[in-house]
């Protein structure tokens, strides 16, 4: 299904003019609206201006534009004023200069819609496009519409243009207001933090692997409630301690992308819980381990690994070593009388 453009305009550069028509580049039907509606009758209520002075209802031809200059000062403007300072609405695209498209910065993107070639446009449009693409270069331009004067920027997008509308530089705050204080920037921690960014890495952009999950569930509680079902708030997970160590912090983040990493690496690289089980060939291995481990007099161990040695006697030295007992009185006569006999026992014998 084709889009249908919502304006229409013409794309100048030097003599050469292209007209355009330019499309929505978001998508209506995504988006979930809610009506406010009355709680009594549930009819959809209707918004209306009322003046708290005179506590009536204002209507629109009864409503002036005003500029509050100071609190509760206002200076106001005709509709011819309003007329004088409004820009004439030509709708072209006259572009002012080519610029590499890496030295406009994403902050300046506001809103951005398609480009395509009118009747007769076909191909100057291929031509800037292919030109820009070739020289990655992107043209500003101002884009005279609706009354206002837009800073536009028109870059090549696939097989055509894009216009993104900018933001001009003084509707930007600057940086330096936001208040950075000055840290030290430790070598370890940024190790850390390259590791975490190497871990999560991707070399290319998938906006279509992220969706948006309210909106999700919007959807799915609308289609209960006109099923007539009964809706239940999930609770809110309650939000973690903040761990005040930044190395802690680096490090647990290192191991939570560890383990996801490993959790969602193919089928082949991890081993089954079945194939961690040992099988009966093995079991019956086990058992036979077993029976020869007791039959040597050493129970093996209850995982099924190699018997304890057993404990090695001592040394011949080490007995030696040892201090010998306290001889006792009786233990000491005896052994002075038994040189006394042999000695008798030999005289008698000559």
């Amino acid at each position: 299904m084709s889009l249908r453009p919502f304006a229409s305009g013409t794309v100048s550069f030097g003599l050469v003019t292209i007209p355009v028509k330019l499309y929505s580049t978001g998508e209506t039907t995504a988006g979930i609206q809610l009506n406010m509606l009355h709680r009594k009758c549930g009819s959809r209520l209707k918004q209306q201006y009322i003046c708290p002075l005179d506590d009536e209802v204002v209507g629109r031809d009864e409503m002036v534009k005003g500029y509050e200059y100071a609190k509760g000062q206002y200076v106001l403007f005709s509709e011819d004023e309003l007329k004088a300072l409004n820009r004439e609405a030509t709708n072209a695209i006259a572009i002012a200069e080519f610029v590499p498209l890496e030295q406009v910065d994403p902050i300046y993107f506001d809103k951005s819609y398609y480009l395509g070639p009118d009747k007769g446009g076909d191909r100057p449009y291929r031509l800037l496009a292919e030109a820009m693409k070739q020289t990655s270069r992107a043209a500003v331009a101002r884009y005279a519409a609706r009354g206002k004067d837009y800073l536009v920027l028109l870059r090549p997008f696939e097989e055509g243009l894009v216009m993104q509308q900018l933001r001009y530089y003084d509707e930007l705050r600057p940086f330096s207001e936001v208040p950075v204080g000055a840290s030290e920037v430790r070598e370890p921690e940024l190790k850390l933090a390259k590791q975490i960014i190497d871990q999560i890495a991707n070399d290319r952009f998938k906006p279509e692997s992220y969706e948006d999950e309210v909106r999700h569930q919007t959807k799915e509680l609308i289609e209960k409630k006109l099923a007539g079902q009964e809706i239940s708030v999930a609770p809110v997970e309650a939000p973690k301690a903040q761990i005040i160590d930044l190395m802690a912090a680096l490090k647990a983040s290192l191991a939570s992308a560890s383990s996801e990493s490993a959790a969602t690496a193919p089928a082949g690289s991890r081993r089954s819980p079945a194939a961690q089980e040992p099988t009966a060939p093995a079991k019956a291995a086990r058992a036979k381990q077993a029976a020869r481990a007791a039959a040597a007099g050493s129970a093996p161990s209850a995982d099924g690994a190699s018997p304890t040695p057993p404990t090695p006697p001592t040394p011949p030295t080490q007995i030696a070593a040892r201090k010998p007992p306290k001889p006792s009185p009786r233990t000491s006569l005896r052994e002075a009388q038994a040189p006394a006999a042999a000695v008798k026992r030999k005289g008698s014998t000559r």
